[in-house]
Protein backbone atom coordinates (compact mmCIF):
# COMPACT_ATOMS: atom_id res chain seq x y z
CA UNK A 1 0.00 0.00 0.00
CA UNK A 2 1.21 3.37 -0.58
CA UNK A 3 0.54 5.71 2.80
CA UNK A 4 0.53 9.84 1.61
CA UNK A 5 -1.23 10.78 4.33
CA UNK A 6 -1.31 9.29 8.52
CA UNK A 7 -3.77 10.34 10.93
CA UNK A 8 -2.42 9.55 14.66
CA UNK A 9 -4.79 9.48 17.66
CA UNK A 10 -3.56 10.14 20.47
CA UNK A 11 -0.20 12.07 20.91
CA UNK A 12 0.85 10.99 24.71
CA UNK A 13 4.46 8.41 24.86
CA UNK A 14 3.40 6.31 21.72
CA UNK A 15 2.13 8.85 19.48
CA UNK A 16 3.92 11.55 19.64
CA UNK A 17 7.05 9.88 19.17
CA UNK A 18 5.25 7.52 16.09
CA UNK A 19 3.66 10.80 13.91
CA UNK A 20 7.48 12.53 14.53
CA UNK A 21 9.32 9.76 13.36
CA UNK A 22 6.45 9.47 10.07
CA UNK A 23 6.47 12.73 9.38
CA UNK A 24 10.44 12.71 9.39
CA UNK A 25 10.00 9.88 6.83
CA UNK A 26 8.56 11.99 4.48
CA UNK A 27 5.18 10.80 5.35
CA UNK A 28 2.23 13.96 5.87
CA UNK A 29 1.07 13.22 9.27
CA UNK A 30 -2.32 14.93 11.42
CA UNK A 31 -1.90 14.44 14.70
CA UNK A 32 -5.19 14.31 17.35
CA UNK A 33 -5.51 14.86 20.73
CA UNK A 34 -8.31 15.17 22.56
CA UNK A 35 -6.70 17.47 24.89
CA UNK A 36 -6.57 21.01 23.64
CA UNK A 37 -3.68 21.63 26.06
CA UNK A 38 -1.56 19.40 24.10
CA UNK A 39 -2.03 20.71 21.59
CA UNK A 40 -1.42 23.90 22.06
CA UNK A 41 1.53 23.21 23.90
CA UNK A 42 2.70 21.17 20.45
CA UNK A 43 1.61 24.21 18.51
CA UNK A 44 3.94 26.54 20.65
CA UNK A 45 7.10 24.35 19.78
CA UNK A 46 6.81 22.69 23.20
CA UNK A 47 6.35 18.89 24.41
CA UNK A 48 4.57 17.80 27.57
CA UNK A 49 6.21 14.75 27.66
CA UNK A 50 10.19 14.44 29.07
CA UNK A 51 12.03 11.46 26.99
CA UNK A 52 15.37 11.90 25.80
CA UNK A 53 15.55 13.02 22.01
CA UNK A 54 11.53 13.93 21.58
CA UNK A 55 12.14 17.65 21.55
CA UNK A 56 14.44 17.04 18.52
CA UNK A 57 12.56 14.74 17.10
CA UNK A 58 9.24 16.68 17.27
CA UNK A 59 11.28 19.98 15.90
CA UNK A 60 12.18 17.97 13.39
CA UNK A 61 8.83 16.88 12.39
CA UNK A 62 6.96 20.08 12.13
CA UNK A 63 9.99 21.82 10.43
CA UNK A 64 9.27 19.36 8.05
CA UNK A 65 5.82 20.20 7.52
CA UNK A 66 4.89 16.99 7.12
CA UNK A 67 3.59 17.35 10.73
CA UNK A 68 0.23 19.25 12.02
CA UNK A 69 -1.68 18.84 15.48
CA UNK A 70 -5.59 19.06 15.74
CA UNK A 71 -7.93 17.81 18.32
CA UNK A 72 -10.15 15.89 15.82
CA UNK A 73 -9.41 13.09 13.22
CA UNK A 74 -9.35 13.88 9.37
CA UNK A 75 -9.54 11.96 6.36
CA UNK A 76 -6.31 9.79 5.92
CA UNK A 77 -5.21 6.47 4.22
CA UNK A 78 -4.43 5.21 7.64
CA UNK A 79 -4.92 6.12 10.87
CA UNK A 80 -3.39 4.73 14.06
CA UNK A 81 -4.93 4.65 17.44
CA UNK A 82 -2.77 5.44 19.89
CA UNK A 83 -4.47 6.38 23.45
CA UNK A 84 -4.31 5.45 27.16
CA UNK A 85 -6.33 2.12 27.88
CA UNK A 86 -6.08 2.68 31.83
CA UNK A 87 -7.35 0.11 34.41
CA UNK A 88 -10.36 0.45 36.61
CA UNK A 89 -10.60 0.63 40.64
CA UNK A 90 -12.22 -3.13 39.96
CA UNK A 91 -8.70 -4.38 38.01
CA UNK A 92 -10.61 -3.73 34.79
CA UNK A 93 -9.59 -2.46 31.14
CA UNK A 94 -11.16 0.61 30.85
CA UNK A 95 -11.22 1.43 26.96
CA UNK A 96 -13.51 4.28 27.04
CA UNK A 97 -10.57 6.53 24.57
CA UNK A 98 -10.30 3.07 22.91
CA UNK A 99 -14.09 3.04 22.02
CA UNK A 100 -14.18 6.86 21.71
CA UNK A 101 -11.01 7.20 19.23
CA UNK A 102 -12.37 4.42 16.99
CA UNK A 103 -15.94 6.54 16.54
CA UNK A 104 -14.26 9.51 16.00
CA UNK A 105 -12.76 7.74 12.62
CA UNK A 106 -15.84 6.53 11.56
CA UNK A 107 -17.09 9.79 9.55
CA UNK A 108 -14.01 9.82 7.99
CA UNK A 109 -13.15 6.19 6.69
CA UNK A 110 -12.91 5.20 3.45
CA UNK A 111 -12.57 1.88 1.00
CA UNK A 112 -9.10 1.05 1.16
CA UNK A 113 -8.12 2.85 4.20
CA UNK A 114 -6.11 0.90 7.38
CA UNK A 115 -6.62 1.33 10.49
CA UNK A 116 -4.16 0.06 13.51
CA UNK A 117 -4.51 -0.31 17.27
CA UNK A 118 -1.52 0.19 19.33
CA UNK A 119 -2.78 0.86 22.76
CA UNK A 120 -2.37 -2.47 25.20
CA UNK A 121 -5.65 -4.23 24.96
CA UNK A 122 -7.29 -7.23 26.49
CA UNK A 123 -7.19 -9.94 23.94
CA UNK A 124 -10.02 -9.90 21.03
CA UNK A 125 -10.75 -5.47 20.96
CA UNK A 126 -9.76 -5.39 17.68
CA UNK A 127 -11.93 -8.06 16.26
CA UNK A 128 -15.00 -8.12 18.90
CA UNK A 129 -14.68 -4.11 19.73
CA UNK A 130 -13.24 -2.01 16.77
CA UNK A 131 -14.63 -3.98 13.67
CA UNK A 132 -18.05 -3.71 14.98
CA UNK A 133 -17.56 0.35 15.18
CA UNK A 134 -15.68 0.63 12.45
CA UNK A 135 -18.67 -1.09 10.43
CA UNK A 136 -20.92 1.30 11.12
CA UNK A 137 -19.59 3.63 8.43
CA UNK A 138 -21.05 0.88 6.15
CA UNK A 139 -17.66 -0.26 5.01
CA UNK A 140 -16.35 -4.08 5.62
CA UNK A 141 -13.66 -4.55 7.82
CA UNK A 142 -10.95 -7.25 6.18
CA UNK A 143 -12.67 -6.61 2.97
CA UNK A 144 -13.52 -2.58 2.16
CA UNK A 145 -10.67 -1.19 4.62
CA UNK A 146 -8.06 -3.42 6.68
CA UNK A 147 -7.60 -3.67 10.00
CA UNK A 148 -5.14 -4.92 12.26
CA UNK A 149 -2.91 -4.41 15.92
CA UNK A 150 0.37 -3.59 16.60
CA UNK A 151 1.68 -3.38 19.81
CA UNK A 152 4.33 -0.66 20.96
CA UNK A 153 7.45 -2.62 22.63
CA UNK A 154 9.07 0.21 23.44
CA UNK A 155 11.14 1.47 26.84
CA UNK A 156 10.78 4.74 28.51
CA UNK A 157 14.21 6.27 27.82
CA UNK A 158 14.65 4.70 24.62
CA UNK A 159 11.52 5.17 22.95
CA UNK A 160 13.00 6.84 19.95
CA UNK A 161 15.29 4.51 18.97
CA UNK A 162 13.40 1.19 20.28
CA UNK A 163 10.70 2.33 17.98
CA UNK A 164 12.50 2.01 15.13
CA UNK A 165 14.79 -0.89 15.76
CA UNK A 166 12.72 -3.54 18.25
CA UNK A 167 11.07 -5.88 15.91
CA UNK A 168 7.17 -5.24 15.86
CA UNK A 169 4.32 -7.55 14.87
CA UNK A 170 1.40 -6.97 13.16
CA UNK A 171 -1.69 -8.86 13.99
CA UNK A 172 -4.48 -8.30 11.26
CA UNK A 173 -8.48 -9.25 11.35
CA UNK A 174 -7.23 -11.36 8.15
CA UNK A 175 -3.85 -11.79 6.25
CA UNK A 176 -4.52 -9.01 4.05
CA UNK A 177 -4.93 -6.51 6.41
CA UNK A 178 -1.71 -7.58 8.65
CA UNK A 179 0.45 -7.30 5.06
CA UNK A 180 -1.28 -3.80 4.95
CA UNK A 181 0.11 -2.96 9.03
CA UNK A 182 3.57 -4.17 7.33
CA UNK A 183 3.71 -1.95 4.36
CA UNK A 184 3.01 0.67 6.98
CA UNK A 185 5.01 0.68 9.50
CA UNK A 186 8.34 -0.44 6.74
CA UNK A 187 8.37 2.83 6.05
CA UNK A 188 10.67 3.14 9.07
CA UNK A 189 11.34 -0.03 11.41
CA UNK A 190 14.50 -0.99 10.92
CA UNK A 191 13.58 -4.41 12.96
CA UNK A 192 11.74 -7.58 12.15
CA UNK A 193 8.18 -7.28 11.12
CA UNK A 194 6.10 -10.45 12.15
CA UNK A 195 2.87 -11.28 10.36
CA UNK A 196 0.03 -12.93 12.52
CA UNK A 197 -3.54 -12.40 13.52
CA UNK A 198 -4.94 -9.59 15.72
CA UNK A 199 -5.93 -11.61 18.89
CA UNK A 200 -2.60 -13.14 18.87
CA UNK A 201 -0.56 -10.02 18.68
CA UNK A 202 -2.56 -8.76 21.47
CA UNK A 203 -1.67 -11.53 23.28
CA UNK A 204 2.06 -11.02 22.73
CA UNK A 205 2.17 -7.38 24.30
CA UNK A 206 0.20 -8.52 27.62
CA UNK A 207 2.29 -11.95 27.34
CA UNK A 208 5.72 -9.96 27.86
CA UNK A 209 4.48 -7.64 30.36
CA UNK A 210 2.78 -10.86 32.40
CA UNK A 211 6.82 -12.66 32.51
CA UNK A 212 8.35 -9.30 33.59
CA UNK A 213 5.35 -8.99 36.30
CA UNK A 214 5.64 -12.51 37.44
CA UNK A 215 9.21 -12.59 37.70
CA UNK A 216 9.37 -9.17 39.89
CA UNK A 217 6.98 -10.36 42.37
CA UNK A 218 9.12 -13.56 42.89
CA UNK A 219 11.76 -10.80 43.58
CA UNK A 220 9.52 -9.12 45.96
CA UNK A 221 8.82 -12.48 47.91
CA UNK A 222 12.45 -12.74 48.04
CA UNK A 223 12.78 -9.25 49.13
CA UNK A 224 10.41 -10.65 52.45
CA UNK A 225 11.96 -13.51 52.94
CA UNK A 226 15.62 -11.61 53.29
CA UNK A 227 13.98 -9.53 56.06
CA UNK A 228 11.94 -12.88 57.92
CA UNK A 229 15.32 -15.05 57.43
CA UNK A 230 18.15 -12.19 58.23
CA UNK A 231 19.89 -12.96 55.02
CA UNK A 232 20.71 -9.52 52.88
CA UNK A 233 18.52 -10.74 49.90
CA UNK A 234 20.32 -8.21 47.20
CA UNK A 235 23.58 -10.00 47.67
CA UNK A 236 21.93 -13.68 47.76
CA UNK A 237 20.45 -12.18 44.31
CA UNK A 238 23.78 -11.36 43.13
CA UNK A 239 25.36 -14.53 44.20
CA UNK A 240 22.38 -16.83 42.80
CA UNK A 241 22.56 -15.34 39.34
CA UNK A 242 25.88 -16.49 38.28
CA UNK A 243 24.45 -19.57 38.05
CA UNK A 244 24.34 -19.49 34.03
CA UNK A 245 20.92 -20.79 33.68
CA UNK A 246 19.03 -18.32 36.54
CA UNK A 247 17.89 -14.30 36.11
CA UNK A 248 15.99 -13.16 39.29
CA UNK A 249 15.16 -9.74 38.72
CA UNK A 250 15.83 -6.70 41.46
CA UNK A 251 13.06 -6.43 44.46
CA UNK A 252 11.62 -2.46 45.05
CA UNK A 253 8.85 -0.59 46.13
CA UNK A 254 6.46 -1.73 43.65
CA UNK A 255 5.35 -1.83 40.22
CA UNK A 256 4.51 0.93 38.34
CA UNK A 257 3.62 2.56 34.66
CA UNK A 258 0.93 2.17 32.10
CA UNK A 259 2.22 -1.41 31.39
CA UNK A 260 3.42 -4.02 33.70
CA UNK A 261 1.45 -3.28 36.73
CA UNK A 262 -1.91 -3.19 34.45
CA UNK A 263 -1.85 -5.28 31.53
CA UNK A 264 -1.50 -8.38 33.43
CA UNK A 265 -5.06 -7.58 34.89
CA UNK A 266 -6.41 -7.08 31.25
CA UNK A 267 -5.92 -11.58 31.40
CA UNK A 268 -7.13 -11.91 34.86
CA UNK A 269 -10.30 -10.11 33.63
CA UNK A 270 -10.62 -12.20 30.80
CA UNK A 271 -10.17 -15.67 31.95
CA UNK A 272 -10.16 -15.58 35.85
CA UNK A 273 -10.45 -19.22 35.84
CA UNK A 274 -7.38 -19.81 34.11
CA UNK A 275 -4.94 -16.99 35.62
CA UNK A 276 -4.40 -18.13 38.98
CA UNK A 277 -0.96 -16.85 39.05
CA UNK A 278 -1.18 -14.28 37.28
CA UNK A 279 -3.15 -12.76 39.75
CA UNK A 280 -1.12 -13.75 42.54
CA UNK A 281 1.85 -12.02 41.45
CA UNK A 282 -0.14 -8.33 40.72
CA UNK A 283 -1.05 -9.23 44.35
CA UNK A 284 1.91 -9.46 45.65
CA UNK A 285 3.55 -6.69 43.77
CA UNK A 286 0.42 -4.44 44.24
CA UNK A 287 1.04 -5.07 48.12
CA UNK A 288 5.06 -4.20 48.23
CA UNK A 289 4.04 -0.44 48.57
CA UNK A 290 3.09 -1.85 52.46
CA UNK A 291 6.63 -3.59 52.81
CA UNK A 292 8.12 -0.24 52.53
CA UNK A 293 5.65 1.44 54.63
CA UNK A 294 6.71 -1.35 57.41
CA UNK A 295 10.29 -0.67 57.17
CA UNK A 296 10.05 3.33 57.44
CA UNK A 297 7.12 2.97 60.33
CA UNK A 298 10.47 0.26 61.82
CA UNK A 299 13.05 2.80 61.58
CA UNK A 300 11.56 6.05 62.68
CA UNK A 301 8.67 4.76 64.50
CA UNK A 302 5.51 6.76 65.00
CA UNK A 303 5.28 9.09 61.96
CA UNK A 304 3.38 11.46 63.10
CA UNK A 305 4.44 15.24 62.65
CA UNK A 306 7.77 12.89 61.24
CA UNK A 307 9.26 15.43 58.56
CA UNK A 308 10.15 12.83 56.03
CA UNK A 309 12.12 13.42 52.60
CA UNK A 310 10.60 11.58 49.42
CA UNK A 311 13.31 11.31 46.72
CA UNK A 312 10.92 10.25 43.51
CA UNK A 313 7.31 9.84 42.26
CA UNK A 314 7.95 8.23 38.95
CA UNK A 315 7.24 4.88 38.31
CA UNK A 316 10.72 4.12 36.96
CA UNK A 317 13.87 5.45 37.10
CA UNK A 318 15.01 8.74 34.90
CA UNK A 319 11.64 9.19 33.44
CA UNK A 320 8.69 11.63 34.56
CA UNK A 321 6.27 9.29 34.36
CA UNK A 322 4.37 9.10 37.36
CA UNK A 323 1.37 6.75 35.67
CA UNK A 324 0.56 4.02 38.49
CA UNK A 325 3.52 4.67 40.46
CA UNK A 326 4.51 2.88 43.96
CA UNK A 327 5.94 5.99 45.05
CA UNK A 328 3.33 7.88 45.12
CA UNK A 329 1.41 5.65 46.87
CA UNK A 330 3.63 5.52 49.30
CA UNK A 331 4.17 9.19 49.99
CA UNK A 332 0.12 9.15 50.27
CA UNK A 333 0.33 6.42 52.83
CA UNK A 334 2.83 8.70 54.55
CA UNK A 335 0.80 11.56 55.04
CA UNK A 336 -2.23 9.10 55.79
CA UNK A 337 -0.56 8.50 58.69
CA UNK A 338 0.74 11.87 59.94
CA UNK A 339 4.01 12.66 57.89
CA UNK A 340 4.83 15.71 57.02
CA UNK A 341 6.46 14.23 53.72
CA UNK A 342 8.41 16.93 51.35
CA UNK A 343 8.76 14.97 47.97
CA UNK A 344 11.24 15.87 45.25
CA UNK A 345 10.71 14.49 41.77
CA UNK A 346 13.70 16.30 39.29
CA UNK A 347 11.40 15.11 35.94
CA UNK A 348 8.23 16.26 36.83
CA UNK A 349 8.73 19.48 38.86
CA UNK A 350 5.20 20.15 38.84
CA UNK A 351 3.84 16.97 40.38
CA UNK A 352 1.06 17.19 43.20
CA UNK A 353 0.32 14.53 45.70
CA UNK A 354 -2.20 15.89 48.17
CA UNK A 355 -1.04 16.53 51.77
CA UNK A 356 2.52 16.74 51.04
CA UNK A 357 4.82 19.73 49.96
CA UNK A 358 6.73 19.50 46.18
CA UNK A 359 10.18 20.45 46.56
CA UNK A 360 12.28 22.58 44.04
CA UNK A 361 15.44 21.59 45.17
CA UNK A 362 17.24 18.91 47.04
CA UNK A 363 18.57 21.00 49.32
CA UNK A 364 15.05 22.47 49.80
CA UNK A 365 13.69 18.58 50.20
CA UNK A 366 16.42 17.79 53.30
CA UNK A 367 16.00 20.76 55.34
CA UNK A 368 15.82 19.68 58.73
CA UNK A 369 14.18 16.39 57.26
CA UNK A 370 14.04 13.56 59.72
CA UNK A 371 14.76 10.56 58.02
CA UNK A 372 14.74 10.41 54.19
CA UNK A 373 13.49 7.98 51.49
CA UNK A 374 14.92 6.64 48.22
CA UNK A 375 11.89 5.56 46.32
CA UNK A 376 13.15 5.95 42.65
CA UNK A 377 16.81 5.51 41.70
CA UNK A 378 17.31 8.48 39.38
CA UNK A 379 21.16 8.74 38.35
CA UNK A 380 21.01 12.34 40.31
CA UNK A 381 19.74 10.22 43.74
CA UNK A 382 21.94 7.00 43.45
CA UNK A 383 25.37 9.07 42.81
CA UNK A 384 24.50 11.30 46.29
CA UNK A 385 27.55 11.95 48.26
CA UNK A 386 26.00 11.04 52.40
CA UNK A 387 28.62 13.86 53.81
CA UNK A 388 26.53 16.40 51.26
CA UNK A 389 23.17 15.52 52.22
CA UNK A 390 24.45 15.13 55.98
CA UNK A 391 24.56 18.99 56.19
CA UNK A 392 20.85 19.72 55.64
CA UNK A 393 19.49 17.15 57.80
CA UNK A 394 17.73 16.79 61.35
CA UNK A 395 18.52 13.10 61.58
CA UNK A 396 20.74 11.05 59.49
CA UNK A 397 18.34 8.32 59.29
CA UNK A 398 18.35 6.97 55.49
CA UNK A 399 16.07 4.32 53.85
CA UNK A 400 16.78 2.55 50.67
CA UNK A 401 13.75 0.60 49.11
CA UNK A 402 15.58 0.20 45.44
CA UNK A 403 18.79 -1.09 47.23
CA UNK A 404 20.78 1.44 45.37
CA UNK A 405 23.30 2.83 47.88
CA UNK A 406 26.59 1.86 49.26
CA UNK A 407 25.32 0.99 53.12
CA UNK A 408 28.99 1.29 54.28
CA UNK A 409 29.47 5.02 52.45
CA UNK A 410 26.50 5.95 53.69
CA UNK A 411 27.24 4.43 57.26
CA UNK A 412 30.88 5.98 57.03
CA UNK A 413 29.29 9.40 56.72
CA UNK A 414 27.26 9.10 60.32
CA UNK A 415 23.75 7.46 59.11
CA UNK A 416 21.87 4.89 60.14
CA UNK A 417 20.83 3.35 56.75
CA UNK A 418 18.20 0.66 56.26
CA UNK A 419 17.24 -0.92 53.02
CA UNK A 420 14.46 -2.86 51.64
CA UNK A 421 14.97 -6.99 51.75
CA UNK A 422 17.93 -6.64 54.03
CA UNK A 423 17.42 -8.44 57.57
CA UNK A 424 18.69 -7.34 60.86
CA UNK A 425 21.29 -10.34 60.77
CA UNK A 426 23.08 -8.27 57.91
CA UNK A 427 22.30 -5.17 58.89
Amino acid sequence: MEFKKICVLGLGYIGLPTASTFATHGVKVVGVDVNQHVVEVLRNGEIHIHEPGLRTLVQAAFHSENLRVTDRPEPADAFIIAVPTPITPEKQADMQHVVAATESIVPHLRAGNLVMLESTSPPRTTVDTLAPILERSGLKAGEDFFLAYSPERVLPGKIIQELIENARVIGGINHVSAQAGRDLYSLFVRGEILLADATSAEMVKLMENTYRDINIALANEFSRLGLHYGVDIWRAIDIANLHPRVNILKPGPGVGGHCIGVDPWFLVEGAPELTPLIRQAREVNDAQPENVIALVEETLGDLKGRRITALGLSYKPDVDDLRESPAIEIVRALVGKGAKVVFYEPFAMGAEVEGARSAQSLENAFQDSEGIILLVDHKEFHDLDPKWVAGFLGAKIAIDACGAWDRQVWRDAGFQIEVLGVGKDND
